[in-house]
């Protein structure tokens, strides 16, 4: 599936991937015509944002350590983030709209107020965040794209990594979860060359979650079907 913005100065970008599936309930629905618009984090398509005018990511959260999400899914360990960390703000992005219905419902749930949400691709939210503007960032379960001739559509490329690098400030953490080895080993070689250092000393380091981890849907799914999660902590160089 192919994608793009709809001005006529935007850079051409392919997507692959679904941005939604099955008949949203009538409740999501309601999330989206009701809360989804104030949540955003500003304007980022270039349909309403042609100028690519940064975002104050700062005023955002009112001065708190802003930390990004990448394809959150259904969204849950993004409000457990939210709501065990109250002293940082979350953006999530994420193109799949029922997943953004299902976090939006989430967050009515849980009551938290820091987080903001783009529902589309995170290489337009890359446009308009300044340098170095965030303190962490999270990878969690991506699409793996198995298929060999398929692996340049991984995030775990250049154009995805190289202006997660330029966001992130010096000293950032970016954690990436994933159960697939070949991602795995893509992962290491690659965050590294974007301008990472890899944390790891021991075994351990990447076999046990993190100690805030809020295990998803999907790794329960992959631990049911015997596949081993791998907890990858990296820091901006």
């Amino acid at each position: 599936m192919t994608t793009s913005n709809k001005h006529p100065d935007a850079p051409w970008r392919n997507f692959y991937g679904r941005v939604k599936g099955k008949t949203l309930k009538a409740s999501q629905e309601t999330y989206l015509n009701e809360d989804l618009a104030q949540l955003s984090p500003g304007p980022v398509d270039w349909d309403v944002n042609p100028d690519r005018a940064p975002l104050d990511v700062a005023a955002l959260f009112e001065g708190l350590p802003v930390w990004l999400e990448i394809g959150f899914g259904g969204g849950e360990h993004m409000v457990h983030q939210a709501s065990v960390h109250p002293e940082a703000g979350i953006i999530g992005c994420e193109p799949y709209i029922n997943g953004v219905a299902m976090l939006l419902g989430k967050i009515r749930r849980a009551g938290v107020g820091n987080v903001r949400v783009h529902p589309g691709d995170v290489r337009n939210l890359f446009d308009v965040l300044p340098d170095a503007c965030l303190d962490r960032a999270f990878l969690l379960y991506p699409d793996p794209w198995p298929k060999k001739r398929h692996h340049r559509r991984r995030f775990v490329t250049p154009e995805h990594l190289d202006p997660l690098a330029r966001v992130l400030k010096p000293g950032a953490i970016f954690r990436v979860a994933t159960d697939i080895p070949d991602y795995v080993r893509q992962a290491l070689v690659e965050v590294q060359k974007a301008g990472f250092e890899w944390l790891a000393e021991r075994p351990g380091d990447w076999r046990a979650p993190w100690e805030d981890w809020y295990s998803t849907r999907y790794e329960q799914k992959a631990l049911r079907e015997g596949r081993v999660p791998h907890y990858l902590t990296f820091r901006r160089v």
